[in-house]
């Protein structure tokens, strides 16, 4: 019998198998619930079932003997989630995952919490789109995640594929911003949070493509600001884990909510080597209701840049690893054991120093290597 709780991960993504690093140094042992043999978290958590996340017989199974149930993503149904709370822990627990798995769910709270969000209404059809007013952003209200359910329109005609799921449409306006950014905190049951600096996003095709942390010249006050959002919301909502807040800073110097995560988030991957506690050890400790980490950055700038899978389909990422590993040698690479596909999220490095520039162009070009973008000639 382990000495540690035995912690239930359902999905096999790669965030379950940074988890499993955090997990490992701890000795918490971890039970997987993967969608397929071989995926990214199954080739690291040896205790694993292969199942199906929509079926609660398998949801038993999996966590039958196990002390607290956690999630690689949002997609486990809420009723699901509820049968389970009969058994054992569920962090983030249903009432508050919802509001990550539904995005109506989640903009009416917001809006009823007084949190600062873009106009938003459901709409059940293209003219009540139009009535909405057009241009504007409409998103299918579940299912949706990197760009996927997400429709930038600017006629009738735009909105119409939205629609075809037969999933409910939100539809929201189009905000005037800056930037993105991201405030991540982590909270405990018995209420102790972390909250990690405010970090600089950009997107590339709806997709997570570099995180500057902390954000560049981002107003101290606005700063503050953001991270007592993010930990107001992780109350308000119950919330136990991680709580990842994307938002817009506008043009004219707010902050508003545009997504929510309640797990271990993209945006925070910078953290396994640029911060004191990672993400996923905090995520970790707080489903456990152990103190939690420093979240404080070690050092004055971390850059992740994501690693997308290319045109090409051939080839193996390990090959990128004797130019990038010998020309940065203080660089982190995190492969996620993945096959290449284009667009695909298969990896990230990490680059950090005193330097925004230097780290800035050291991790684009070991990305921009590992991708295959890069030819001899820029050795």
């Amino acid at each position: 019998m382990p000495e540690a709780p035995v912690v239930a991960v359902i999905g096999g993504g790669q965030l379950a198998r940074m988890l499993a690093e955090p997990a490992a140094a701890m000795a918490v042992p971890l039970r997987l619930l993967a969608e397929a043999e071989g995926v990214s978290a199954a080739q690291v958590v040896p205790d694993q079932v292969v199942g199906d996340y929509a079926d609660l017989d398998t949801l038993r199974v999996v966590t039958h003997g196990c002390a607290v149930v956690t999630f690689d993503h949002e997609h486990v149904p809420t009723e699901h989630l509820r049968a389970l709370e009969r058994d054992l822990a569920v962090r983030p627990g249903p009432e508050a995952l919802v509001h990550a798995q539904d995005k109506a769910v989640m903009r009416r709270r917001l809006g009823e919490l007084g949190v600062p969000c873009p106009r938003n209404a459901v709409v059940a059809d293209v003219e009540a789109v139009v009535a909405f007013g057009l241009p504007c952003v409409v998103k299918t209200t579940r299912g949706g995640y990197d760009g996927k359910g997400v429709w930038f329109v600017e006629t009738p005609e735009d909105c119409a594929p939205a629609f075809e799921s037969g999933v409910p449409v939100l539809a929201e306006e189009r905000v005037p911003f800056r930037r993105e950014l991201s405030a991540i905190v982590a909270r405990s049951p018995s209420g102790q949070v972390a909250a990690y600096p405010v970090v600089a996003t950009t997107q590339l095709d709806g997709i997570c493509h570099e995180v500057v942390a902390p954000a560049p010249d981002l107003d101290p006050g606005l700063a503050v600001q953001a991270q007592r959002l993010a930990m107001r919301v992780a109350a308000e909502l119950g919330v136990t884990g991680l709580l990842a807040v994307e938002l817009f800073e506008t043009t004219d110097g707010r902050i508003l909510v545009n997504e929510l995560a309640m797990r271990p988030h993209n945006t925070g991957h910078w953290t396994q080597d640029g911060a004191v506690t990672s993400q996923f050890e905090n995520h970790l400790r707080a489903v456990l209701d152990l103190p939690l980490g420093a979240p404080d950055a070690r050092e004055r700038w971390t850059v992740m840049v994501n690693i997308l899978g290319g045109a090409a389909e051939t080839g193996r990422l390990y090959d990128g690893y004797p130019h990038a590993l010998a020309r940065d040698p203080r660089l982190r690479v995190h492969l996620y054991g993945k096959g290449l596909r284009p667009g695909r999220k298969v990896g990230h490095v990490n680059a950090y120093g005193d330097d925004l520039e230097d780290c800035l162009e050291r991790a684009r070009h070991a990305a921009a290597w590992f991708r295959g973008d890069l030819g001899e000639e820029s050795q």
